[in-house]
């Protein structure tokens, strides 16, 4: 499945740039990227290559993707990018 699963080129540059792993889960508003330094990845997960890094994507939003794309960042991760890349504490 995940296998199946493609990474456009500008999520690719998107999680070069902050130098780690991203995982895919579930919102009320659908799939979401986050650092896993914000939602870790669980041992269900799939994992897709990103360049030298990996998405990890929930089971349960897995069977719906075919692309992981820009549309699933969200819009408050452009003010975190101020600080070190995927340092994020809350």
């Amino acid at each position: 499945m995940a296998g199946n699963i493609r990474v456009t080129d500008e999520v690719a540059a998107y999680i070069t740039k902050r130098q780690c792993d991203f995982r895919i889960s579930t919102s009320c508003g659908g799939p979401i990227l986050l650092p896993v330094s914000i939602k870790p990845p669980k041992p269900t997960d799939f994992q897709v290559p990103a360049g030298e890094f990996t998405i990890f994507i929930s089971v349960h939003q897995a069977r719906y993707l075919s692309t992981v794309h820009m549309g699933m960042v969200p819009f408050f991760m452009d003010e975190m990018d101020e600080g070190p890349p995927c340092s994020h504490e809350f």
